[in-house]
């Protein structure tokens, strides 16, 4: 169920220009998606180089997240052709999208090591055989059960 969320959430954010909602933090662009008991936001700072957060709630407890910093390396870099390979994250893979994507002479390609509850990788983005964006993420699961 989480991940079936968090791909539905994926599509109907960022990758597709859509759930804007208003600012959690100075100068932050954030976006959310609600169906039913799950809420995602994803805030993030910076355009060019930039970091943020996805937060995924269940009855308003956090169950999952994940950081992440970005770099635009390249002016070949179009930010069109990031959110289509966005677009195609699945239940397997659902951190960010497809593991290889390609659009005339771009490529997308993401590697994960770990498993959902805890996990890190990387995507990167080749115009030709040029890296022109790359991007770090890591997380997983969420308890918040103390234990002092």
């Amino acid at each position: 169920m989480l991940k079936k969320f968090l791909v539905n959430a994926k599509q109907h954010t960022y990758a597709n220009n859509t759930g804007q909602t208003s600012s959690s933090r100075l100068q932050s662009y954030d976006l959310e998606y609600a169906d039913g008991d799950f809420i995602y936001r994803d805030s993030y700072v910076g355009t060019r180089s930039f970091s943020g957060q996805e937060i995924v709630w269940y009855k308003q407890e956090p169950v999952w997240s994940m950081n992440y910093y970005g770099d635009v390396l390249n002016d070949s870099f179009k930010s069109a052709f990031l959110k289509a390979a966005l677009m195609n994250p699945s239940e397997e893979l659902p951190y960010r999208g497809a593991s290889i994507y390609k659009e005339e002479d771009y490529t997308y390609i993401m590697d994960v090591n770990g498993t959902f509850d805890k996990f890190s990788g990387i995507e990167k983005i080749f115009f030709q055989d040029r890296l022109v964006y790359e991007l770090f993420f890591h997380g997983g699961k969420i308890i918040d059960k103390h234990f002092d």
